[in-house]
């Protein structure tokens, strides 16, 4: 056994322990100079360091790995103290640097053995199975988790790594800043590196849509519980054709219109027949705002029953709160009157009706609605002739169709228009608390000519408001008005609805305080559906684009900047840059194929082609 004891003084050639790492004194003084790996020299405190043989070491690479019996080392101190002079002896036969050092990473290692080099104590058998356990848990996760990172890095996915990728798709989803994964994969953590790898491995399909969820939008209906109708008189128009003119496909019939002489009638689904003022389903549609309108299909504000019951022409007659009044020559709006009523509606599309537009009703709504149209514009209203497109999916495959501009389109719209500027002056004369749509005039007060012209000045617009306070809507030319048309899809038209219903039926009306607090949870919401629509008709439109590799078609310029073309591609309803590097006219064509798509990162890039 060593006759060395603990502890030993720091001499030149002593094996010493620095930090975790061995070393050799070269020097003694007031401070110890002392020898690394690689030659490299380091002078430091003596309370820096631990002795752990006082050699003679000449070089540490002479620390060799030495073979020994460490469970019968371990069996032996069991029970008892030890240094790590006797270990080195019981468990390598001497006492020596290398030995010192090989069983000071015994020690170390803390499995069989723990202390300090002048106090060593042999650990358990439960304390080591326990150890043993725990590592072989640990290795086994490890090896687990390169397997993970190694396919991932192949592209592919086990059933099993759904979990484990759920932190992926939060980054990827904009609801967390980190990924564990993706840093292991050497991949910056950015949401279009998560959808990247979460696509490429078959977590998410290969066109996956992540914009709503990414908005923190509900991608599915509600379903909640409908009520009986509310009872009420009725005014009996179902003599009157009614016709609800809808885009063809349209799942939620809520306007229609009927012409009884002079007297036009705006038809609307009485929504609130069902939903009132703080109810489960009022609460859900105001946690929604509106119908979220996707190339893959729509979630809905209210649950699809309600449509059922209350869409216009889905039943034989049809409950609405119908709107009627006459139009002056000018264009101005009077005599209106407001009624719960119960009405016929047939369904037709726009494309059916404009064909039409020569027999009446048509041709006497066309002339009425036109002479409304000619007056807004006197007064300032604004017509921007921007490219749009339908964008849908069909069987996986994306369809993308220009939407011409149809005269019964046109028609409809000024109808819509009509009956918001009459049930806001009615409102208004009643003193009824409603959420007006306004918004201030544009910073030009000049008619764009030219895409564009009319792209620029697109740009000037500032956004509508909904208010308790009357104020005009500059880009209608109105000096009043609501949104009342849409209840089955919008929150705001629902609110009037709501408000309309009880002054008929001489109820409570929702105070002004009530109306703005409902205007200020639906207008946050509305705003990321909004957005959630524009960005996944775009991601849409770039998936059309993979679909069809070598896509080509025409580039209108809409801007110039050093060099740089803005294009709006009409077929697409779809803006793009080129670098040109020369300066092009506005509103000039340029032939353009689809060069590149990068989905996750909504960029298409196209190049010129020659024509």
């Amino acid at each position: 056994m060593s006759s060395q004891t603990f502890p030993i003084r720091p001499t030149p050639g002593c094996l010493v322990l620095y930090k975790i790492r061995p070393a050799i004194v070269t020097a003694v003084a007031d401070k110890i100079d002392i020898q690394l790996d690689g030659a490299k020299t380091k002078r430091v405190r003596p309370k820096d360091l631990q002795p752990l043989h006082p050699g003679p070491l000449s070089a540490l690479a002479d620390l060799t790995d030495l073979g020994g019996d460490v469970e019968e080392a371990w069996e032996l101190v069991s029970g008892a103290k030890t240094d790590l002079a006797e270990l080195a002896e019981l468990a390598f036969g001497e006492y020596t640097p290398a030995s010192a050092w090989a069983a000071w990473q015994l020690v170390e290692d803390g499995l069989y053995f723990e202390g300090g080099p002048d106090s060593i104590r042999a650990r358990t058998a439960e304390q080591i199975q326990a150890d043993r356990d725990e590592r072989e848990s640990k290795q086994a996760a490890e090896r687990a988790w390169a397997e993970f990172l190694q396919r991932l890095q192949q592209g592919r996915m086990e059933e099993g790594d759904r979990g484990q990728l759920a932190e992926v798709e939060k980054l990827a989803l904009k609801q967390s800043e980190q990924s564990r994964i993706l840093k292991a994969l050497g991949l910056q953590e950015k949401m279009e590196n998560a959808h990247r790898l979460l696509t490429r491995v078959g977590y998410w399909q290969q066109n996956y849509n992540p914009y709503p969820r990414r908005q923190s939008l509900p991608v599915v209906d509600p379903v909640l519980p409908l009520p009986d109708s509310c009872s009420a008189e009725r005014l009996d128009l179902t003599y009157l054709p009614a016709f609800a003119i809808d885009d063809e496909g349209s799942e939620d019939p809520d306007d229609a219109i009927s012409v009884d002489g002079d007297l036009i009638w705006v038809h609307i689904a009485d929504a609130s027949a069902l939903i009132t003022p703080d109810s489960e389903l009022d609460l859900e549609a105001r946690s929604r705002a509106a119908n979220l309108y996707l190339p893959e299909g729509t979630v809905h504000m209210l649950p699809q029953p309600v449509t059922h019951r209350l869409g216009l022409g889905l039943q034989e007659v049809s409950p609405a709160l119908s709107i009627g009044f006459i139009l002056t020559p000018e264009g101005e709006i009077t005599d209106t009157r407001v009624a719960l009523t119960n009405i016929r509606a047939a369904r037709h599309s726009y494309a059916d009706v404009d064909q039409r537009l020569s027999e009446q009703p048509f041709a006497k709504l066309v002339e009425m609605t036109g002479r409304y149209h000619q007056r807004r514009l006197a007064s300032g209203a604004r017509q921007l002739d921007l490219p749009e497109v339908s964008v849908r999916v069909m069987d996986g495959a994306v369809v993308i169709r220009p939407l011409a501009r149809m005269g019964s389109r046109d028609m409809v719209t000024d109808a819509m228009l009509m009956a918001g500027e009459a049930v806001a002056r009615y409102c208004l004369q009643h003193t009824i608390p409603i959420p007006f749509a306004t918004q201030p005039p544009p910073d030009s007060d000049q008619q764009p000519e030219g895409l564009a012209a009319m792209y620029a000045f697109r740009r000037k617009f500032k956004p509508s408001r909904n208010k308790t306070l009357e104020e005009p809507h500059a880009g209608l030319g109105l000096e009043l008005y609501c949104r009342v048309t849409s209840p089955l899809r919008r929150y705001m038209d629902l609110v009037v609805h709501q408000q309309l219903r009880s002054h008929l039926m001489e109820g409570e009306l929702l105070s002004d305080k009530q109306i703005s607090e409902r205007i200020a949870i639906a207008d946050g919401v509305s705003g990321s559906v909004r957005k959630a629509e524009r960005i996944s008709n775009n991601h849409w439109k770039l998936v059309f684009l993979r679909q069809n590799p070598g896509w080509q078609g025409v580039g209108k310029v809409v801007e110039m900047k050093s060099g740089r073309a803005t294009l709006l591609i009409p077929e697409l309803a779809l803006e793009t840059k080129i670098r040109i590097g020369r300066e092009l006219e506005l509103d000039s064509e340029l032939a353009l194929e689809v060069q590149e798509v990068d989905i996750p990162d909504l960029l298409a890039r196209f190049r010129m082609v020659k024509t």
